[in-house]
C-alpha cells in the first residue's frame, strides 16, 4: 500500500491465495458472489476477487470511516466503479498473472496497469503507437538486447493503458488520443503524456517502475480539484 497524496492511494498485491482463502477477506461476499464472472477459470476468479479485496483495503486507507454499502461494480465495458455512497471516488484495477494492482482517488481521475513483459507489445507497436512514438522507440531500442526492447515496448503499452483508464471514455484511438512524449528509460520514473478528448488536450505524468522481475507497473492520478 502506497499513499501517493492526501487524496490518492495505490495498492499492489503478489497473489498467492486461493479462492477459498480470498472470500473471507471480502466484505459483502454474498453481493460479490452474484457478480463473480461465472465463465472465468479459477485463476481469473482469484484475480477478480483479489482486486476487490484490495480496493476495500484502499478504502480503509483513504477514508477515515468508509461506508459499509460501497461495492465494486463494472460498467458495460468492464471498467470498475464504486456503487453506494462513493461521491467523488474513482477506482482503477489491473491484473497480470500473479500481480494485482489497484488505485483509489478522491476528487480526481485514476488509472493503473500492471503487465507481464513479453514480445507482444513490440510486435503490435504499429497498432498503438503514433508514427513519431514508434520511431522514437525504435531508435531507443535498436542497439539494446532483445529483453530490454521487450521491456521498453511493454512499458509503452502499459502507459497508454493507464492513460486510457484515466480517460474513462469508450472509443478512444490509442495512436491519436493517447500520446507519449520522449523520456529517458530507467528503472523507475515518469513519462510525459497528452490526453486528447474532444479537441481538448490535457497533460499528465505517468509514473512507472518494475515491481518484480518480468513485470512493469504504470499509474497516473489527478489531484483533487
Amino acid at each position: 500500500i502506497q499513499r501517493l497524496s492526501p487524496t490518492a492511494v495505490l495498492g499492489l498485491w503478489h497473489l498467492t491465495e486461493t479462492l477459498a482463502e480470498l472470500w473471507p477477506s471480502l466484505p459483502q461476499a454474498e453481493a460479490y458472489q452474484a457478480r463473480m464472472p461465472a465463465t472465468a477459470d479459477a485463476t481469473r476468479q482469484a484475480q477478480w476477487l483479489a482486486g476487490r479485496v484490495l480496493i476495500h483495503r484502499l478504502l480503509e486507507e483513504l477514508l477515515p470511516q468508509p461506508t459499509a454499502d460501497l461495492l465494486v461494480n463494472n460498467d458495460a465495458t468492464g471498467r470498475p466503479w464504486l456503487a453506494g455512497d462513493a461521491t467523488g471516488l474513482a477506482v482503477s484495477l489491473s491484473h497480470s498473472s500473479i500481480w494485482v494492482a489497484a488505485m483509489l482517488t478522491q476528487g480526481g481521475r485514476a488509472g493503473v496497469d500492471v503487465e507481464i513483459i513479453r514480445d507482444k507489445a513490440q510486435r503490435l507497436a504499429g497498432k498503438f503507437l503514433a508514427p513519431d512514438e514508434w520511431a522514437t522507440a525504435q531508435a531507443a531500442t535498436h542497439a539494446t538486447p532483445e529483453a530490454e526492447a521487450h521491456t521498453h515496448y511493454t512499458l509503452l503499452w502499459s502507459a497508454k493503458e493507464t492513460l486510457y483508464k484515466l480517460a474513462a471514455k469508450p472509443g478512444i484511438i490509442f495512436k491519436k488520443q493517447l500520446l507519449l512524449s520522449a523520456f529517458a528509460p530507467q528503472a523507475a520514473g515518469e513519462i510525459p503524456a497528452t490526453l486528447v478528448l474532444d479537441d481538448n488536450k490535457t497533460r499528465h505524468f505517468i509514473c512507472y517502475c518494475q515491481p518484480a522481475p518480468g513485470y512493469v507497473l504504470t499509474y497516473c492520478h489527478e489531484p483533487a480539484a
